[in-house]
């Protein structure tokens, strides 16, 4: 009996991937055809403010040069990001798992991540949400320590206060995500950085 089970448990996750790469043909179907960039406001009550999630399964058309303030990302073991925020010179301001604010190298930052892919925060046009006003926040801040907390105060945290120094906590991705689609006022696309 547990064979069936197997099956129908493959041909579900099957079934999943596939639903995954048609939604992310066709907002990249959105983006050939439109010529402003997505708001809030173009979404239907249903729709997500975070159009693509950045992930190194599918293929991603847009490939983006960082900007200072850009706000990127990358993979940790297939179930969670790590962000960081652009400053330039291939660098991005990071924090690490012992509340370290860091500069660290492209490299570095995905050394010891899973993933092989750093992601930029975009606007639909392809163009990266960013804060030089952010970036010089992080910047201030390298070589400090914070209380770190893998869920209560992080990366994502951290990347939110250089945006919103009076911000709210941040403990996930998603929120941080959709917090920096309501203050840019734009529909997120993750595109794969091209650095």
């Amino acid at each position: 009996m547990p064979l069936p089970l197997l099956w129908l448990g493959a041909a579900a996750s099957a079934l999943a991937v596939k639903t995954l790469a048609d939604d992310r043909k066709r907002q990249q179907g959105y983006r050939a055809n439109n010529f402003r960039a997505k708001t809030l406001a173009d979404l239907e009550r249903h729709e997500s403010p975070i159009a693509i999630y950045p992930t190194d399964m599918f293929y991603t058309e847009q490939l983006v040069k960082p900007e200072v303030g850009a706000i990127v990302c990358c993979g940790i073991g297939g179930v969670l990001e790590h962000s960081g925020i652009w400053i330039g010179d291939n660098t991005i301001v990071e924090v690490d798992g012992n509340g370290l604010i860091k500069a660290v190298s492209v490299q570095r930052f995905t050394q010891t991540r899973s993933g092989d892919g750093i992601f930029i925060a975009c606007d639909s046009l392809g163009r990266p949400l960013v804060s030089e006003l952010a970036a010089q926040k992080a910047i201030e801040q390298i070589y400090q320590v914070i209380n770190y907390h893998l869920f209560n105060n992080n990366c994502h945290q951290f990347i939110w206060q250089c945006f919103q120094s009076d911000a709210k906590p941040i403990t996930t991705f998603k929120a941080l995500s959709i917090n920096m689609a309501k203050l840019f006022d734009r529909v997120i696309y993750w595109d794969k950085c091209d650095c």
